[in-house]
């Protein structure tokens, strides 16, 4: 039985004997493409040559390209460790010929891409050809499209015609998106089933129908129209090749197993996950065993993106991180047993498997294992927190069910999904608004969108020539000519994107912000206001479009900004050379932020930067700018770049051709693109302004140079002489704010210990003052306290003195209303309130304010202090209406 890395090299080997260049796969996380999070196709990196904007070296790429899918036609999250072959991250195994080449080696077409691939599954592979159907796409009328009549003469050289089927446009006509380039595409399909299986009904009727034996392994995509943004499609000038074969089903085909999940891919990372929950995986369909699949797959598609830069977070591709790690979490939590972290106990398995293959996981193991441990460990505390959640759900509610609103908060907050509270809810004999969750969902879905949608008009094209020239390395100003020009639409926002054949502008990338500026054509100047990189194109942002787009631009960037830009950048580079000088080589550049303000750069490093490194490295830096070393920028081949000694960043793409910066080749040579002074001298002075935390064994560092660094050291100064003064210019300054400290310290002491015989002095008044309403006992009363804090705590001083509360208690405090509400469990329920409604409802309002905070908890602040007697009047006629 052939081994999944065998499978992967006779795939790279067979399509390098067809002439094919075998490239390496691209970063999983995607940084210039706004349409994008994460490479979810093979076809990604090679977009820009699809749509035109340049061309590869070679017309015949291979390669296996990793990517990461959590939503799609075929893809749900929660769907992944169910079913036998749905996966977030995956390997996908392509091939491409690029109709826009011109060398030596030709592009080819359908012929030459059909004929290999029957080849290489039947020959190579030894599929038998009773297992394999094939779709062609069967034409589509309204679209004015024909049947794929030249894929299925093809296809009949090899197969017989009773096993090629007909496609709609829906699974046999490709799209990148909404718009861009497109084609008809012929599928292949397996049939895994028993020979049993296979007498009793046909595969042909299978096909596409969602049978998990029955599967797609292999799609050709014939790139040959582009999709405008009205709909209709126009011809492409040249014609594109676009295949993709998903790796795990292949191995899974080839190995003989019913799911991808029992082959050698996840195997090893299921083994060790028995021994380390102690418990044996049985390849069934129980919560258990799809818990074993769930972290074999999400391991994965959470260590891969780390490694590519891409750290968990609350937003954006970082959200998608964290959300797939937790679904990880609940699983292993809910259906193992296991209370204390389990993920990142795998990553040397994970690390030791793809070694020969995708070599960041072992190069950075170390680094990854920490951020997924502490991620772990901190959503293990919120899971706590919702299970409490739930109980209150359980013991407020008024009939044995759990609302749709209730439900999603569990989902979004806690990180629950619906079928996990589900069976919360079933062992409590509890029900769950199914339907309403989902509304709730879709609410969540639909503003999501609202806020990320930007409608992009078509190109409008001035100038037929392709390709954008930047000039702005050696030049701040550049007579251009406008090639094309679209109107886009974002948050009710509308801005203008105009390419032009050459520009000075830089385009943001690798965290350098982009330039702004002017075009000027003929007497109009418009106004740049960002400038950003879109499939190898520089689109240069505008408020309006000039009135003869036809004329000579001149574009001229903001010089003054772009040099503070520039400086920020060399001293990121600097840094960078000096923090693995003092930390060590472990450091690598995690993130940064360049821009004519300051500097931002996250790194790799397991604690806290004393103050004592932090002057070396501002001591080191300032060294190697007093030096006034030459910045060197030079153009070469990657390979050469990388045995110069230049240092790459895990997480980005290079092309064959890179820049190289280097200022002295023992202290600082990196692979970069950005711009940068040409001396270090240039800088003046560098200055770390900041150093925190980020994440997990990751650090920050904020940093200024030039003038900026200048002012903040005299603003320093300044305010040390203002210290000194007011510590009457004492010789041992340290010495008097530390006495001054702990004499303050002292009396902060004695005015907490007087505070609270004063709070005790008016719990006791208050509750001599309770009124009995029924069951309940009202407690009200305006107080006298220094601050809003003061009364909190004094209710928690009255809770643990009275049953079936209802506590209304405010203060004047300096002319602010602060209120306070409380409610215990049986209050609640006979009153059919809570804390938050006492307060939206009756409090607010009449003291001008709001507030807010838990069921039986909460607080309010306002600005009208006078209508404090009415507030206890309205609280009392609640209570008196229901408690009776």
């Amino acid at each position: 039985m052939m081994q999944s890395g065998e499978i992967r090299q006779k795939f790279l080997d067979f399509f390098k004997s067809k002439g094919h260049i075998i490239v390496p796969s691209a970063p999983i996380v995607i940084k210039n493409d706004p349409t994008l999070l994460f490479t979810n196709a093979g076809m990604n990196q090679f977009k820009e040559f699809f749509l035109g904007h340049s061309a590869p070296s070679a017309a015949r790429i291979a390669d296996t390209q990793k990517c990461l899918r959590v939503s799609g036609k075929h893809n749900d999250l929660e769907e992944v460790g169910v079913d036998t072959y749905h996966h977030t991250m995956f390997e996908m195994l392509g091939n491409w010929s690029f109709g826009n080449v011109v060398g030596e080696v030709q592009p080819y077409f359908k012929e030459e891409a059909i004929g290999w691939s029957w080849e290489l599954l039947t020959k190579v592979y030894g599929i038998t050809e009773q297992d394999l159907y094939v779709t062609v796409f069967g034409g589509d009328t309204p679209e004015g499209l024909p049947k794929d009549d030249e894929s299925e003469g093809y296809w009949k050289k090899w197969i017989s015609s009773d096993r090629i089927i007909s496609g709609s446009k829906k699974d046999n006509f490709w799209e990148m998106g909404e718009t861009g380039p497109c084609g008809p595409c012929t599928e292949i399909h397996v049939d895994c089933r028993t020979p049993a299986e296979k007498r009793k009904i046909p595969g042909i009727e299978l096909v596409n129908k969602d049978h998990p034996q029955v599967i797609e392994i292999w799609n050709n995509v014939f790139i040959q129209y582009n999709r405008k943004a009205n709909g209709s499609l126009e011809t492409l000038p040249a014609r594109h090749v676009d295949t993709g074969m998903g790796f795990e089903r292949l191995v899974r085909i080839l190995q003989k197993k019913q799911s991808n999940y029992d082959t050698d891919i996840f195997t090893t990372l299921i083994h060790e996950t028995e021994l380390l929950a102690n418990c044996k995986y049985s390849f069934s369909d129980s919560k258990k065993d799809v818990a074993f699949r769930v972290i074999a797959d999400h391991i994965r598609a959470v260590a891969f993106p780390i490694a590519d830069g891409q750290l968990p977070s609350n937003t954006g591709a970082g959200y998608v991180i964290r959300r797939i790690l937790r679904r990880a979490v609940r699983y292993y939590y809910s259906y193992l047993d296991l209370k204390e972290p389990l993920l990142y106990k795998l990553l040397p398995t994970l690390a030791k498997q793809f070694d020969g293959v995708f070599p960041e996981i072992a190069g950075q193991q170390e680094f990854i294992s920490k951020v997924i441990q502490e991620e772990e460990t901190g959503f293990l505390r919120t899971l706590e927190k919702g299970l409490r959640r739930v109980n209150e759900f359980f013991t407020s509610a008024s009939a044995k069910k759990i609302n749709g609103e209730e439900a999603f908060e569990l989902y979004d907050t806690y990180g629950f999904p619906l079928d996990l509270t589900m069976l919360i809810a079933t062992e409590n004999n509890f029900e769950v608004d199914a339907e309403a969750f989902q509304q709730e969902m879709q609410k969540q879905k639909n503003r999501s969108r609202a806020a990320s949608v930007v409608d992009s008009n078509d190109w409008v094209t001035i100038d037929h020539r392709t390709g954008s020239e930047f000039t702005g390395y050696t030049e701040h100003q550049a007579e251009a000519h406008l090639l094309k020009y679209r109107r886009t639409k974002s948050q009710g926002r509308s801005l203008y994107q105009l390419v032009l054949d050459k520009t000075p502008f830089y385009a943001e990338s690798g965290g350098q912000v982009g330039d702004t500026g002017a075009l000027t054509f003929g007497d109009e100047m418009i106004e740049v206001i960002n400038t950003k990189r879109e499939n190898n194109e520089i689109v240069h942002f505008t408020e309006k479009l000039p009135g003869k787009p036809e004329a000579v631009v001149t574009a001229k960037i903001d010089e003054g900004k772009r040099k503070s830009i520039a400086r920020h950048h060399s001293a990121t580079h600097l840094l960078h050379a000096a923090l693995r000088q003092i930390l060590g080589s472990h450091v690598q550049q995690k993130g940064s932020l360049v821009n004519n303000d300051y500097l931002r750069f996250d790194f790799s490093h397991f604690a806290k930067v004393s103050n004592e490194e932090l002057k070396k490295m501002e001591l080191i830096v300032n060294q190697m700018i007093r030096a006034n070393i030459p910045v060197i920028s030079e153009e070469m081949d990657k390979e050469a770049a990388l045995k110069k000694g230049a240092m790459a960043l895990f997480g980005e793409k290079y092309a064959d051709k890179v820049r190289v910066v280097t200022m002295d080749p023992a202290f600082s040579i990196e692979l970069c693109g950005g711009t940068h002074v040409n001396r270090t001298g240039d800088l003046g002075f560098f200055k770390i302004t900041g150093e925190t935390a980020v994440g997990a064994g990751t650090r920050r560092i904020e940093a200024i140079s030039g003038e900026l660094a200048v002012r903040r050291v005299q603003e320093e100064s300044g305010l040390l002489r203002e210290v000194r003064e007011k510590f009457k210019n004492s010789r041992d300054l340290q010495k008097a704010i530390d006495a001054t400290l702990a004499e303050n310290a002292e009396l902060r002491k004695q005015l907490e210990s007087a505070e609270a015989a004063q709070l005790q002095v008016l719990k006791e008044k208050l509750v001599a003052g309770k009124q009995m309403i029924g069951e309940v006992s009202l407690i009200t009363g305006e107080v006298k306290v220094s601050s809003a804090d003061s009364l909190k705590k004094l209710g928690f001083l009255l809770k643990n003195e009275v049953e079936n509360y209802v506590v209304a208690v405010l203060a004047n405090v300096s002319g602010k209303a602060a209120a306070v509400v409380m409610l215990d469990e049986p209050s609640m329920k006979l009153l059919n309130t809570d804390a938050p409604k006492l307060i939206k409802e009756t409090i607010a309002p009449r003291i001008k304010g709001g507030g807010g905070g838990q069921k039986n908890l909460a607080t309010a602040g306002g600005n009208d202090v006078s209508r404090f007697r009415e507030i206890f009047d309205e609280v009392a006629s609640r209570v008196q209406q229901t408690a009776k």
